[in-house]
């Protein structure tokens, strides 16, 4: 029997090994890690490619942004972090993983119109939620009005922020209205601040005034730092999505961070945006959760554009998108390339990634992490990331993106290459090349069967139109294309948003 006296602790520990290895983030150096990670989502709002410190931005153009900055040291620097053009695409992509035409989201949602995430849709909540997750939004949802596409009704069990189907600056239409005798709205009838739990109707909790609107970012931050705490206490892992105001115009500071900039109240406005962060990471760390909390920095779109003084504003309000043409709405580089990081201690290894990454990766990303499923009845757009992130595969699981504007396949990347579909009028980063203004200005004309190409990483002003030199390139172009066209066969979409074709 001596065999047995041996064979016993060996086979203990090659059970133990293999109990410990059912979940792909439960061994190795991070052991004392939960297996489940919270996961907490900081969303920018046209913040632009070269607005952030680490991306060339920050004090360089005359607003610091130094927690994102420590962020993006702590952890991986997305360089190639792509969106779509406008604010409604880009989310509806995020929590869904798919091309936001597939969810009739490929415009600028509107207060008023019938746009709204479709009742079938699974979100990135929903899909957390069944693998065991608490889930908050506080801030802009911007999916649409419709009961079936509240948050509260898409796998979040708190919601809290602006109206479901309205965006930051929607607390001017009193003033708009008055001023044009068109509408006289008293102020409990005009746009509120709105909370719900999960299931539960909308419940206004007080008028969204422009005072209001000052400090918003500061209760989403308080109400984010509330449901972790709870969460902590419940040992419940948590997913918190908050989707802040800065830098979306009117960028109107609080009162503290008024001329804190030296470019005026954009520049004000970033800076709070950043304190926001920095406010969140020091929750974080003062909870004892940061070695189990992935934490992620994005912004959904590239910076407004030159623009009029808006409500009172001392300087344009305007971002920048870096070496990168283009700005929000358009479908130029620099309108759909934007700033990224991703921390999660002992498991993302610091330093910079160039690897090509959608805003719909996260979604699979996440569910791999998390060990929760991925839909299998519809075409999922996202890839899974988690090699990329790990530090097992430097160039990532994507090498190509398509851009929709309304109904029109506008613009593709495949690689270096950026191909439009469309001839459309200068936009306002310039003229020459191909922009497209995005929400209610799209409009395109048909070209004239060749797409125009630029190489972004020699040309990253799209100044030069090298489709008929690099030919070959329109063919893995094409067939990104053709893949996408085929998933139609098998999953219609619904009818793409529209306001202008009747």
């Amino acid at each position: 029997m001596e065999w047995l006296r041996h064979w016993r602790p060996m086979a203990e520990a090659l059970a133990m090994a293999s109990c410990l290895s059912v979940h792909p983030f439960s061994a190795g150096t991070a052991s004392a890690q939960q297996a489940k990670p919270n996961i907490v989502f900081i969303l920018g709002d046209n913040i632009g490619y070269g607005d952030i410190g680490v991306y060339g931005g920050g004090n360089l153009r005359g607003s610091p942004t130094p927690r994102i900055d420590q962020l993006a040291s702590e952890g991986l620097r997305l360089t190639q972090f792509l969106v779509e053009p406008s604010c409604t695409p880009s989310r509806a992509a995020l929590m869904t993983g798919r091309y936001s035409i597939r969810s009739g989201l490929s415009l600028v949602a509107v207060p008023g119109t019938s746009f709204s995430l479709p009742a079938n849709e699974v979100t990135m909540a929903e899909m957390l939620h069944d693998a065991g997750y608490a889930t908050a939004i506080f801030g802009k949802w911007h999916l649409g009005a419709q009961a079936y596409s509240q948050p509260q009704n898409q796998g979040f069990d708190e919601f809290y922020g602006i109206p479901p189907g309205d965006t930051w600056d929607a607390f001017g239409m009193i003033r708009q209205a008055r001023q044009t005798n068109a509408l006289d709205i008293p102020l409990d009838q005009g746009p509120q601040i709105v909370e719900a739990s999960r299931g539960q109707p909308l419940k206004s909790v007080k008028p969204y005034t422009e005072e209001v609107r000052r400090e918003i970012d500061w209760e989403l931050a308080d109400h984010g730092i509330d449901f972790m705490k709870r969460q902590k206490s419940a040992g419940k892992p948590f997913f918190l999505y908050l989707p802040i105001s800065r830098t979306h115009f009117p960028n109107l500071p609080s009162k503290r961070f008024e001329g804190a900039s030296r470019i005026g109240q954009f520049g004000d406005s970033l800076m709070e945006g950043d304190a926001i962060v920095g406010t969140m990471l020091d929750a974080i760390k003062d909870l004892g959760v940061e070695q189990d909390t992935i934490v992620v920095f994005a912004s959904d779109n590239g910076p407004d554009g030159p623009g009029a003084n808006r409500f009172g504003g001392d300087m344009p309000d305007i971002g920048s998108s870096g070496p990168y043409r283009g700005a929000l709405g358009e479908i130029s580089e620099g309108a759909i390339r934007t700033a990224a990081a991703i921390r999660w201690p002992q498991r993302i290894k610091p330093g910079s990634s160039y690897a090509m990454f959608s805003i719909m990766d996260f979604f699979p990303t996440f569910a791999h992490i998390a060990g929760a499923k991925v839909p299998d009845d519809r075409p999922i757009d996202g890839v899974d990331q988690t090699s990329m992130l790990l530090g097992e595969d430097d160039d990532g699981a994507r090498d190509h993106l398509l851009t929709f504007v309304g109904s029109e396949l506008a613009a593709a990347r495949w690689k270096q290459f950026r191909a439009y579909f469309v001839n459309v009028a200068p936009g306002r980063s310039g003229a020459g090349g191909a922009t497209l203004m995005g929400g209610v200005g799209a409009s395109a004309a048909p070209m004239n069967g060749y797409p125009q190409v630029f190489n972004i990483e020699a040309d990253p002003q799209e100044e030069h139109n090298i489709g008929e030199m690099y030919n070959w390139v329109l063919g893995p172009l094409l067939q990104a294309v053709g893949e996408y066209k085929a998933s139609l066969a098998r999953s219609p979409n619904p009818p793409a948003a529209n306001m202008t074709r009747f």
